[in-house]
């Protein structure tokens, strides 16, 4: 059996394809699996370290207004098109997996011309256009929020089996360990997914001084292409976090945006967090966030209203109320899905092999 993974752009799409990936892998080990994307995104660098195969075809943008984009559309499409569908021969491709990302529109055109079945998952409360269209061309159509795409099945995000299996309590003294953390100080993780956030690592650094005196301590992911912070006692800044299972069980509360994956990695852990939705496109990332809210995992925040007053003053009170923040994890808890990459890939398995596994 060959899979191929259409995926591509941000971390968004890739994450969950590759969980798929992985969650195949340990049901048969003998199955094949490439991931098709696009020449510039994320997966050029993602998908080899996580020990796949990438396959790329060009970039198709789709202009969100008239403009000469839209003009070479066509050509590009086709072109792009094309080379998605030599790979999918030559890959000998069973089942064709999107996830959205511009590389999924011509994994779908070329599924669907050559009669390979098509499997999708949208992680997003709003249905990117790639799926729009790929759902035309299939009934197997999962999403993570109803109402996504119309006539989806519901199903949770795929998440890394590292995070959907973590005791978050348990290993929480080798996670603070791991990043030179006060093993006993209420801890407060903050960041912004794999890009960072310069609006919440400006608030952030106004609010250092305060949470200090509270006995706040925070560990920070602010970016690899942001500038990095003064260092201060009581802070550990980091670009990036390779292991945000450790990040996860090292923290008593988040202040993160809310992607989709993010949305779904702190519910299935447990970890209550403010929502800070990033204030542009079309409102999903406050729609990621509203289930999770709602069941009393955390809050909402607008990026208007974030200051480093409130950050003081909130975030403090609640980290040393014990009692609230595990209410709130146990809320998070309760609404989050930890095996929604064993359940799409079984789901991979039957498409593949037109219903028998």
């Amino acid at each position: 059996m060959h899979v191929v993974l259409a995926a591509g752009g941000t971390g968004g799409h890739i994450e969950p394809a590759l969980n798929v990936a992985d969650a195949l892998r340990r049901l048969d080990p003998e199955v094949q699996i490439s991931v098709l994307g696009s020449d510039r995104g994320l997966e050029v660098t993602l998908v080899p370290q996580r020990g796949y195969e990438l396959d790329t075809v060009g970039s198709v943008p789709f202009p969100r207004r008239p403009n000469a984009d839209l003009l070479r559309l066509g050509p590009r499409l086709s072109a792009s098109v094309r080379e998605a569908a030599q790979i999918l021969a030559r890959r000998e491709a069973d089942v064709v997996v999107g996830f959205g990302g511009y590389a999924a529109v011509p994994a779908y055109l070329a599924a669907r011309r050559s009669r390979t079945p098509i499997v999708i998952h949208e992680s997003n409360a709003r249905a990117g256009l790639a799926n729009r269209l790929g759902a035309r061309f299939t009934d197997d159509v999962f999403v993570s929020c109803p109402g996504a795409l119309s006539g989806a099945h519901v199903m949770g995000v795929p998440l890394r089996h590292s995070i959907s299996t973590l005791d978050r309590v348990g290993s929480r003294p080798a996670a603070r360990l791991h990043f030179g953390l006060d093993p006993e100080a209420p801890t407060l993780l903050v960041f912004g997914g794999s890009q960072g956030a310069l609006r919440l690592n400006s608030v952030l650094q106004d609010a250092l001084p305060g949470l200090g005196r509270d006995g706040v301590q925070v560990l920070h992911s602010y970016g690899a292409r942001n500038p990095a912070p003064p260092s201060r006692d009581g802070y550990v800044a980091v670009p990036f976090i390779d292991r945000m299972d450790l990040a996860y069980s090292a923290a008593d509360l988040a202040m993160t945006r809310a992607g989709a994956m993010t949305c779904a990695e702190l519910a299935a852990v447990g970890l209550p967090a403010v929502y800070v939705p990033l204030p542009i496109g079309n409102g999903e990332q406050r729609m990621n966030a509203l289930p999770v809210v709602s069941a009393g995992g955390g809050w909402v925040i607008d990026d208007a209203d974030i200051t480093a007053e409130w950050l003081t003053q909130t975030v403090a009170s609640v980290l040393h109320d014990e009692a609230r923040l595990h209410s709130m994890g146990a809320a998070a808890y309760g609404h989050g899905v930890r095996d929604a990459d064993e359940q799409l890939a079984r789901v991979v398995q039957r498409a593949a092999t037109g219903g028998r596994t």
